[in-house]
């Protein structure tokens, strides 16, 4: 352990132990009143007090996301130290907490962070892509949270606390103007409709120009974003004894998915067009720079090698709908017991084409990328008040998911369009899973003293997943041509040629023809185990030992064999956890700190195949063990009237400990690896992250305001080996196409963003100048393997505007 981390360790320590000791001095003395209101949390799906809840939980207020344009997962995680936003290829967003996350960009998998609007679970990433409108606050969970939030939490949770409807008439909105012809909308009315029914609607749009520009062709343009929004909330008092709260809401996006950058190309790949890369200036450094296939010609049209006239359209496009029902029912089944019956529905449809490499040339193209989302969730507990010494909550779950994609896959420019592969160059794949999960929890706390709790919580669960994948190619694909002849050549046993929409993938017997299916199923127990001890009113002490579990999941790949499309098992996290809440000086100061130890077991990731065929391919791969441990600590201090400093870090030290065996030990460049052997730190896990802000309030009712606001992240992998990996293997020719050493590790940077506005007495009306990313930094937010290439997602440019906003009561 360097100075750094340990200088940083024992600073926390020391200020726990000393806080703790400060608190413990004044446990006697009488508490005063505060004029700062205390942050309302439901990590325990119970109101409580954010400073009496033993868990590690950042907690962002309604007035944050609005000052601070907090509107996209990316301004989430860039608001949250320890959380990374991932976009991907597929445009799937993909969280990281900790540096637990599942970095897969198929459409229908669970994440390892899940996601929760007022508790009605979004099971799928992409499903939470624009609810960050109209809410009271996001909370951020650490940690596994599988006794209390499901499965597939190893990483922790992300609630969506949205504005409640009102028993008295309210209205607002907010309509904004920025840099590319930004122009964002936002509005809610709010009100009783009747005696006992309180209504709520919001809405919001949003519209940016391209902000991307192609390298080779400057006239063509991308990353256009157009999306609205909306939510109808009610809640009815039934009864004396029946509170109903009904939550409808739903997105439609026609967002340009980003155009990934080139990085490098492998000398052995797409040899029909390495004279389009001899001249071209390499991207890396300037500010906003990217390429990707507006149109292109098969240079194939069959096994003779002669062109046709077939013109594709494959720039980046796409439009997505979704749409949530839920239902909450709240049953006093006596003074100090209800009933909480939460039903959700969520049903998601994508239709969407990406480019692979970034290059003019068809290389590794979704012309379509399609995909369908159905879930059903029903959950039924019990819990009695929170004013009880014993408190519980017991319970069960039900959800039943469906998901279909539909990929079709151009490479009409790819070295895999050869005489020798009979100049194959599209492939298909029908990827469908039904998914069932039983579970049944409990959740208890018993106050021993005044001061000291004792916690427990566990989860049976029980999953099953029914996959089916049929790979299949078009007309003039050749898949199919090969492939029969392959089933000749190797197969054990008689088959059926198979037809160009026919499941070409090799069975087990080495034979065309029929589509994989295979059931996984499951079970585990989730459990957390802790104390809590209150040193005074306003200090908190905390320990916790939790695991939690994530369930398996099949690729969506267009694979040659069915050894590609083999699912990886459930993970497991088991964590180990201590920290303090404390709150200084008349709640002037508030102090948390922790430091963690997680055992991963099985973790999730998307690796490599080195196919005898086709070279390296993707495939899910079980990592046997690793770990990851660190500290992080964050502070608020309002030194003076109107004056807030705030600011937390994070330190993470992840490392796999033991890699895959064969055939899953190749590295993201098709090299045999032994990842074990070297100890490398598991992919998007900064080292360091943190947020620090200044923000200035004068004092009183309305007037002006001014705010700072910086996001740091050091150096990332991008996967396994990032470090280390340089592609190609020839160095020579790997400067002449980039001049970075490393393709897959991502450097470290920081950004900068800054408002200042003026507020009318009473909050009539607010007028605020702001701007994201002010320094115009470029950085790195992904790199993405293709069939032979990699390229880069880089975050947004500097982006500026002004806010205007009014509230009617």
């Amino acid at each position: 352990m360097n100075a750094a981390k340990a200088l940083l360790l024992s600073g926390v320590a020391g200020l726990v132990m000393g806080t703790a000791a400060q608190a413990q001095e004044a446990q006697d003395s009488t508490a005063q009143p505060s004029q700062y209101a205390d942050i309302i949390v439901t990590a325990n799906k119970r109101q409580e007090n954010i400073n009496k809840v033993g868990l590690t939980i950042t907690a962002i207020s309604a007035d944050q996301l609005q000052e601070r344009k907090i509107v996209s997962l990316s301004d989430v995680a860039s608001a949250v130290p320890g959380l990374t936003f991932t976009p991907s290829v597929t445009n799937t967003p993909i969280f990281t907490l900790r540096g637990v996350g599942f970095n897969e960009s198929s459409l229908g998998v669970y994440p390892a962070v899940s996601v929760y609007i007022d508790q009605a679970p979004l099971p799928f990433p992409v499903m939470a892509s624009h609810a960050a409108f109209d809410l009271e606050r996001i909370e951020v969970l650490k940690g596994p949270q599988g006794t209390l939030f499901g499965q597939n939490a190893t990483g922790g949770a992300i609630n969506y606390i949205a504005a409640k409807p009102t028993d008295t008439f309210e209205a607002g909105g907010d309509i904004t103007y920025g840099r590319f012809n930004q122009i964002d909308g936002n509005a809610y009315i709010s009100g009783p409709l009747t005696d006992n029914l309180n209504g709520r609607i919001a809405m919001t749009a949003h519209h940016l120009n391209d902000w991307q520009y192609s390298l080779t062709r400057p006239t063509d343009t991308n990353g256009s974003q157009d999306y609205i929004a909306g939510r109808i909330l009610l809640d009815w008092q039934a009864s004396e004894r029946l509170k109903l709260a009904f939550n409808l809401n739903g997105s439609r996006d026609t967002s340009d998915p980003q155009a990934i950058q080139y990085v490098a190309m492998s000398p052995t790949d797409f040899t029909n067009v390495k004279p389009i890369y001899a001249n071209q200036p390499f991207a890396y450094g300037n500010a906003r720079v990217a390429d990707w296939t507006h149109f292109s010609v098969d240079p194939y049209g069959g096994p003779a090698g002669t062109p046709t006239d077939e013109l594709a359209d494959f720039s980046p496009k796409s439009k997505r709908t979704f749409i949530q029902a839920s239902v909450r029912a709240d049953y006093d089944l006596t003074d100090d017991m209800t009933l909480t019956s939460i039903t959700t529905y969520d049903h998601f449809k994508q239709n969407q084409r990406t480019d692979g490499e970034g290059v003019a040339a068809v290389g590794f193209d979704l012309q379509k990328s399609d995909g369908k989302l159905t879930s059903f969730n029903q959950e039924l507990r019990i819990a009695n008040a929170s004013t009880s010494a014993l408190r519980y909550i017991i319970g069960g779950n039900y959800e039943r998911s469906t998901t279909s994609e539909l990929q079709h896959l151009r490479y009409y420019d790819n070295d895999t369009n050869n005489a020798g592969l009979m100049f194959i160059n599209f492939s298909g794949d029908l990827m469908k899973q039904k998914i069932t999960n039983y579970a049944a929890f409990g959740n208890l706390e018993f106050d021993i003293s005044s001061q000291l709790t004792l916690k427990g919580g566990v989860r049976y669960t029980q999953s099953k997943n029914q996959a089916y994948n049929c790979g299949f190619t078009d007309a003039n694909g050749y898949v199919n041509d090969l492939f029969n002849f392959l089933g000749g050549l190797l197969g054990t046993a008689p088959f059926t040629p198979i037809g160009p929409e026919g499941c070409y993938t090799l069975n087990d017997n080495n034979v065309p023809g029929e589509p994989f299916r295979k059931t996984l199923k499951e079970d585990n127990v989730s459990w957390r185990v802790g104390v809590d001890y209150k040193v005074t009113d306003t200090t908190l002490l905390y320990a916790n030992v939790s695991r939690g579990y994530k369930a398996g999941s099949f690729p969506a790949l267009a694979a040659s064999g069915y050894v590609g499309l083999q699912p990886v098992v459930q993970e497991s996290v088991t964590a180990y956890e201590a920290g303090l809440k404390a709150q200084l000086f008349d709640r002037a100061v508030q102090f948390n700190a922790a430091g963690f130890y997680y055992d991963y077991r099985n973790k999730q990731i998307r690796g490599k195949l080195l196919d005898p065929l086709f070279g390296v391919l993707d495939i899910l791969i079980n990592i046997p063990k690793s770990r990851i441990y660190g500290g992080e600590a964050d502070v608020t201090i309002r030194p003076a009237a109107g004056l807030t400093l705030s600011g937390g870090i994070t330190y993470l030290n992840s490392k796999l400990q033991k890699g895959p065996v064969s055939p899953r030990d190749y590295n993201i460049i098709g090299e045999v690896d032994d990842f074990g052997a070297f100890g490398d730190a598991l992919p998007y896990t900064p080292e360091w992250s943190g947020t620090a802000s200044i923000d200035y309030h004068t004092p009183g009712d309305g007037g002006p305001f001014v705010g700072v606001s910086t996001n740091f992240r050091s150096s990332q992998d991008a996967a396994l080996g990032g470090s280390r990996i340089v592609w190609p293997d020839n160095p020579a020719e790997f400067r002449k196409q980039a001049p970075i050493g490393l393709v897959y590790k991502i450097p470290g940077y920081a950004t900068v963003d800054a408002r200042l506005g003026y507020e009318a007495p009473g909050g009539a009306w607010k007028v605020m100048l702001w701007g994201k990313n002010v320094f115009n930094k470029y950085y790195i937010a992904a790199v993405v393997p293709a069939s032979a290439s990699a390229g880069r997602l880089a975050g947004m440019p500097a982006t500026y505007g002004v806010t205007m906003s009014f509230k009617i009561k």
